[in-house]
């Protein structure tokens, strides 16, 4: 995947420089995509989650993801376990979560997440390991940063179609 055909995020498009700055943004850019929603465990529609469901996934993401590029750093080419998504968002209850404690959560991961992709060099961005989604493939650290960022820019969009779905149902009552 180098390219999201729903949120046109295109991987090339994010230089290596621009990850930290990229991911310690989420957290404030999440607190504001969540304040502006009236009921964050309101699910807009059937099988598809809340805007709260969607922090706590973003949240979980990165910190994934800080495992993966560690591992990527021991190991040369490793295989990188799928995250289990839809099971997590069951086991720990992701809709009960205090929105506030996510966010601060989330808020961390991104700062660390950051912390650790302006800590690489070229080389170290280039080590590879082989990512489990969409297809089993190798892929380098700069890709893994860039994927990262992607999820955080695709999920807030979800959010942000929540929060237009509650305004339409508040408006047509």
């Amino acid at each position: 995947m180098d390219r999201c055909d729903e949120c046109q995020f295109v991987y090339a498009g994010v230089a290596a420089e621009e990850l930290p700055p990229l991911l310690r943004g989420l957290g404030l850019r999440y607190r504001t995509a969540l304040a502006g929603v009236r009921n964050p465990r309101r699910r807009p529609a059937p099988g598809v989650w809340s805007p709260l469901e969607y922090t706590c996934h973003v949240r979980d993401v990165l910190g994934v993801q800080a495992e993966r590029l560690e591992q990527a750093l021991g190991v040369d080419e490793p295989e990188f376990a799928p995250m289990g998504r839809d099971e997590r968002a069951i086991a720990d209850a992701y809709n009960e979560q205090e929105p506030s404690a996510v966010l601060a959560a989330l808020s961390a991961a991104a700062e660390d997440l950051a912390a650790r992709f302006a800590a690489l060099d070229p080389p170290a961005l280039d080590r590879t390991g082989v990512y489990p989604w969409p297809r089993r493939r190798a892929r380098t650290l700069l890709w893994l940063g860039q994927h990262t960022v992607h999820e955080g820019e695709h999920h807030l969009l979800d959010i942000r179609r929540a929060a237009q779905a509650e305004a339409a149902g508040d408006s047509g009552s």
